[in-house]
Formats: structure tokens, sequence, C-alpha cells
């Protein structure tokens, strides 16, 4: 059987991230990931490039996804809680280690205090392991935030991927292992 690519990830800068997660139809490993923000309201941000206020652009290293306020936050994929954060610009956060992805998960409810987040009902330390679907806190405002909503970012090795790259490669999958029958009733 041929190796699984997704289509998405034939833009540029992509093919070797799909690569190296690239392999049979069967044990396609997008139909693993779970779409991180299950009762989202919208996208109000996307990656790449965007104004700032000195009239210059800066890169959007992510997808911001707009929900209600203290809406659960799910993990997009299997792995560890490499570094939790507390700043001025990603406010209450994390990031997840899965291989070679990192993913980060920013604006959260909740605190950082002696080495744990609390966010909702979640109580998260640094090398936590959560399997892909489960919760890593609530929507919030904290950090550099003018409403509700993830920052949510996918970085590959030392290059940040397109968020929305990311959804079509698991949607595709999707669809090809459950197809939607043409047939009518």
């Amino acid at each position: 059987m041929g190796l699984f690519i997704p289509s998405a990830c034939f833009k540029p800068g992509l093919l070797a991230a799909a690569l190296l997660l690239a392999t049979s139809a069967q044990a396609n490993p997008w139909r693993k990931a779970r779409f991180p923000v299950p009762q989202f309201s919208g996208y109000t941000s996307h990656f790449g490039l965007r104004p700032s206020g000195s009239g210059s652009s800066r890169h959007h290293q992510g997808l911001d996804i707009a929900a209600p306020l203290g809406s659960p936050v799910l993990n997009w994929w299997a792995g560890r809680v490499e570094r939790l954060i507390n700043d001025g610009s990603c406010g209450i956060g994390l990031v997840m280690r899965s291989g070679a992805y990192e993913h980060l998960y920013c604006h959260l409810q909740g605190s950082v205090e002696g080495g744990t987040l609390r966010s909702g009902e979640v109580n998260l330390r640094q090398g936590t392991w959560l399997h892909a679907g489960e919760p890593l806190g609530t929507i919030g405002i904290s950090g550099r935030s003018s409403g509700p909503h993830l920052h949510w970012g996918v970085k590959l090795g030392e290059r940040w991927l397109d968020p929305v790259v990311v959804l079509h490669a698991m949607a595709d999958a999707r669809r090809l292992e459950t197809p939607i029958s043409r047939a009518r009733p």
C-alpha cells in the first residue's frame, strides 16, 4: 500500500512535515488528532502576516479560535506537557511535545502557581502525559487578548505550521476513512 500524504500538505514547505507522518492509509496518524476547541464560535485571526499598530506587519504564528469563556480546550495530539506559560503575551498557557511537534495553547483561564497550571477542573504539571482529546484547560482572556479565544500554534522542529493546513489534513484523513456516500436514498 502507498504512503498517505494529505493533499493539504502539498503546500510549499509542508511536504517534509507530511513525510514525517506518512504511513500506510490503514495506519493514518491524522485520524488520532483532535480539534482543540469543540465549542468554537469561529476564527478571529489566521496564521501569517497581520498588521500591527505601528503600520508594519508581524507574523502571527498560530490560529485564534473564538469560543465562549470557560469552554473546554482539548489536547490536539498525545504528548507531554513541555512547558507552562504565564506571561503578558500568551497569558496562561502551555506547550505540549508530541515527537517532533510542539503545540502551543495560549489565553487560558486560570493560573500557573508552584509549577502547576490550574484551569477549570484541570491541574497540569510539566512532564504530564496526555492523550489526544484530553482537557488542557478552559478558554480565557489572559495575556494580550481582546476577547475569549484560544491561540493555537503548531510547530515542527523550528518551523511554525499553518494550523488550518493541519486541520485540512485531519479532515482529509477522516474523509478517506469514512467516505460520504454519493448514493441517493
